[in-house]
């Protein structure tokens, strides 16, 4: 009789367990990834964590990341992924047209911004259309806000409809109260280097478990400390992944958090005057007149425009792999079938 209590620290629940009945194979086990390192990853199971060797997270399509739930057999090897309920997607470095996933069955996506300097409302943005893609709840936090001079929480929630905003201090503890009572589930840190993601981490872990740097005095920008993701069980309940800092966040088939990280914008545009308005000359826009009003900013509708046009950009190289992949698979075919005619005309 095998017991999951073991698994419940990482977010075994009833649902999981669900869809692990779905899939059971003699002899596996539930487990969740804690950790990927190639093509071995760290899993917790009911027998606590070991190692496993599984598909490198960049294989296709089946690579695994951090937050996901596998079966594992008695050798130690991942035989089968169980559906994700969740997942955070970028497009790689390489700007392929295969997507990254950073996390995967994440409950609260925590957006972290240092409030000790200029706050880049455009970054904010467009980490908010990932995380409402990837059908998890996003969280602003303005970190450091101890440093800060004047904190912008009514800047950021002009630019984070349905997302709570919230300013916290780990160094001093302001405000971990009050975020510790809104997590909920798993939940992933992101944000650039120098947000501090770590040290926000230890905060809500209460270790230090994550190593942390300063970032430079310069130009407050920071070094990559955390160079994995890595999943750990809160003290409270749930789970959290920290995540390495962020410098390219390309979006990968995101026009559904686009709409809602830019409610505002989607709501003016259905009252234009015509369905296919471009918002440049034509006459009842409504997304002019509010530009022109003030109620729109210049800036939140560039970052807009700028984010439709990238994520537009990506859905058709997405559009060509999958046609290419499909004339591949009739080339075989029809490859076959001239065998097939070939093999029964010399029958003859």
């Amino acid at each position: 009789m095998v017991d999951y209590d073991l698994l419940v620290p990482y977010g075994w629940t009833e649902a999981v367990a669900n869809e692990y009945a779905a899939l059971i194979d003699d002899g596996c086990v539930p487990a969740r990834v804690i950790r990927m390192d190639r093509s071995e990853c760290e899993v917790a199971t009911p027998d606590g964590s070991t190692r496993a060797r599984c598909p490198r997270a960049d294989a296709e399509p089946n690579g695994l990341c951090t937050g996901d739930w596998v079966t594992i057999d008695a050798q130690r090897n991942v035989r089968a992924l169980l559906p994700r309920r969740s997942a955070i997607v970028r497009s790689t470095a390489s700007r392929r047209s295969e997507g990254q996933v950073l996390a995967a069955n994440v409950d609260t996506v925590l957006i972290c911004a240092p409030a000790d300097g200029d706050v880049d409302l455009g970054r904010i943005e467009r980490l908010l259309t990932l995380a409402w893609e990837s059908n998890a709840q996003p969280l602003v936090v303005l970190t450091k806000a101890d440093a800060a001079e004047d904190v912008p929480i009514e800047a950021v929630q002009a630019v984070a409809p349905g997302a709570t905003v919230l300013a916290v201090s780990a160094a001093s503890g302001y405000g971990i109260d009050v975020l510790t009572a809104v997590l909920d589930g798993t939940v992933a840190l992101l944000g650039p280097s120098g947000a501090g993601k770590s040290t926000l981490a230890n905060a809500l872990l209460g270790a230090e478990v994550f190593a942390t740097n300063a970032v430079r005095s310069v130009d407050k920008k920071g070094r990559h400390t955390t160079v994995h993701r890595e999943l750990r069980p809160l003290p409270n309940g749930g789970t959290l992944i920290d995540t390495p800092g962020l410098r390219g966040i390309g979006l990968w088939d995101a026009s559904e958090g686009l709409e809602k990280t830019f409610s505002d914008i989607e709501s003016l545009a259905a009252a234009c005057r015509f369905d296919d308005c471009s918002h440049e000359s034509e006459p009842g826009c409504a997304v002019r007149d509010a530009l022109e009003t003030g109620a729109l900013s210049q800036r939140r509708f560039d970052s807009y425009r700028k984010l439709a046009k990238e994520n537009a950009w990506m859905a058709a190289r997405v559009d060509k792999r999958l046609q290419a992949e499909r004339d591949r698979a009739w080339r075989g075919i029809r490859k076959q079938q001239r065998q097939i005619y070939r093999e029964r005309g010399s029958r003859r």
